[in-house]
C-alpha cells in the first residue's frame, strides 16, 4: 500500500508573525537591540531582521532609540518596544481600599493611586472604582480611553459559568449579575477579575521566588487563608474557578464547620487563619493585636514565643501536607503578612514540620515580593493579555 506523505510548512505570514513576536519578546526582556543583535539571537539573516524592524516600526510597535557605539564598524541603530503601543491597569481591591496602577506595554509603571472605600455604598461601588481608574489614568498623563486592559484582583472567585463573584461577602457592591459587563462599561476597557492569591502567584512566577518553576503552590496566610496552584506553568483555577480555596479544607484538630457556605469558614481557616492564630498567641502570653504583629512579637520572645511559632508552623504544615499529597509540587511558597513577619525562622519550622507529615519533600521558600504583590500580579496578567492583542494586530 502506498504511503501518503504530508509536508507541513508555515505560511510566510505565519512565519513573519512568529519572528515578529519573538523579536518583541527579546526587546521586552533585554531592552534596546540592534538588527544584528536580533539576528544573532533568533538566527535571522541581517536582511530579514531589517525587514522585521521596518515592519514593526511601521506598525508602531518599535521605535528607534539612538545608536550603539563602541564597537567596530559603523554604529548600529537600536530599537525598543514602543511604550505607547498600549496601556493597562491593575487593581487590588480589599474591603478598606482600592489600589490602582497604570503601566505602558513595556511594564513601566506610570502612576499609582490609592482610594479608601469607607463611605461607599454598594450601589455606587462600580462607579467609584471607575472614577478612581480614571484619576490614575490622568495621573499617568494619558487621555481617556487609553487603556486596553484592566485586571482586578480581589479576595473572591469569579465563577465563569454564572458570571458572579463567589466567596466575597466582605466586598459590598461587587455582586451584580452582570459584574464584568458593568465594569467594562464604567471603566471603558476590557476587564478581567482574578482571585488575589492567584495574582500573587503570577507575580512570584514573573519576578519572585517561583521564577523558572513550572509546578508550585503558593499559600497565603493573613486574615484568611488561600492557595494558588500552578501546574505546567499555568494557573489551575478548577471547574468553578474555586481551586485553592483551602480555607474551607477540613483538617484533623480543626473544628468541623458544617454549612461552610453560610458560615464562610472551614477547617484550615479555623486552625490557622488570623483569629485562630491570635487565640493561640494569647494562650502563650503574646498580646500583639494582629497576626503579623504577633508573629513578630514571638520572634522577639524566647520561650513562649518559640513554642507559639512551633505550633503555628505545625498547623500550617498540616494543611500543606494535604495539598502536597494531592498536587506533588516542586515548590511551596509561603506568602502573606504572617509568613513574611516570621521570615526564615518560620519558613524553616514549616519545612521541618512538613517533612514529618509527608513522604514528599518539596522545597519551601518565603515570598520575595515587596509592595503590593496583588497589584503587581494584576499588572502582569493585564500586560500578557494586552501584548497578545497588540502584538498580533499588525
Amino acid at each position: 500500500m502506498a504511503t501518503t506523505r504530508y509536508t507541513l510548512a508555515g505560511t510566510p505570514s505565519l512565519l513573519r508573525a512568529i519572528n515578529d513576536r519573538a523579536a518583541l519578546e527579546l526587546l521586552l526582556t533585554n531592552g534596546p537591540l540592534s538588527r544584528t543583535q536580533i539576528g544573532a539571537m533568533t538566527g535571522l539573516s541581517k536582511p530579514t531582521a531589517s525587514q522585521l524592524f521596518a515592519r514593526l516600526e511601521s506598525a508602531g510597535l518599535v521605535v528607534p532609540v539612538g545608536m550603539m557605539t563602541g564597537g567596530p564598524g559603523p554604529n548600529a541603530q537600536l530599537y525598543q518596544v514602543n511604550p505607547a503601543a498600549g496601556y493597562v491597569a491593575g487593581l487590588d481591591v480589599t474591603n478598606t481600599q482600592v489600589r490602582i496602577a497604570v503601566a505602558d506595554i513595556t511594564g513601566t509603571v506610570l502612576a499609582e493611586h490609592q482610594v479608601p472605600t469607607k463611605g461607599w455604598t454598594a450601589a455606587r461601588t462600580i462607579g467609584k472604582v471607575a472614577e478612581a481608574v480614571a484619576e490614575t489614568v490622568g495621573l499617568a498623563g494619558l487621555a481617556d480611553g487609553a487603556l486596553r486592559e484592566a485586571v482586578i484582583g480581589l479576595g473572591g472567585v469569579f465563577d465563569p459559568a454564572t458570571g458572579k463573584l463567589r466567596y466575597a461577602t466582605h466586598l459590598a457592591g461587587w455582586h451584580p449579575p452582570r459584574l464584568v459587563a458593568e465594569l467594562e462599561t464604567a471603566i471603558g476597557t476590557s476587564v478581567s477579575i482574578e482571585n488575589d492569591v492567584n495574582l500573587v502567584a503570577i507575580a512570584e512566577q514573573t519576578h519572585g521566588a517561583a521564577q523558572g518553576c513550572e509546578d508550585f503552590v503558593l499559600l497565603w496566610t493573613g486574615t484568611g487563608i488561600g492557595a494558588a496552584i500552578v501546574i505546567a506553568g499555568q494557573l489551575h483555577r478548577g471547574f468553578n474557578g474555586g481551586a485553592g480555596e483551602v480555607g474551607y479544607m477540613p483538617l484533623p484538630g480543626a473544628p468541623i464547620v458544617h454549612d461552610v457556605r453560610r458560615k464562610n469558614s472551614g477547617g484550615f481557616q479555623e486552625l490557622a487563619g488570623e483569629p485562630a492564630v491570635l487565640a493561640l498567641a494569647r494562650s502563650h502570653g503574646l498580646t500583639a493585636p494582629t497576626g503579623a504583629l504577633v508573629v513578630t512579637e514571638a520572634t522577639d520572645t524566647p520561650g513562649e514565643g518559640d513554642a507559639f511559632l512551633a505550633e503555628l508552623a505545625s498547623r500550617l504544615a498540616l494543611g500543606l501536607a494535604s495539598i502536597v499529597s494531592v498536587i506533588d509540587p516542586e515548590l511551596l511558597i509561603l506568602a502573606g503578612e504572617m509568613p513574611c513577619a516570621g521570615g526564615e525562622r518560620l519558613r524553616g519550622l514549616v519545612e521541618d514540620a512538613l517533612a514529618e507529615l509527608t513522604v514528599l519533600r518539596p522545597e519551601v521558600r518565603s515570598s520575595t515580593l515587596t509592595g503590593s504583590p496583588v497589584l503587581h500580579g494584576a499588572l502582569q496578567r493585564a500586560l500578557a493579555s494586552a501584548r497578545d492583542a497588540v502584538f498580533s494586530t499588525h
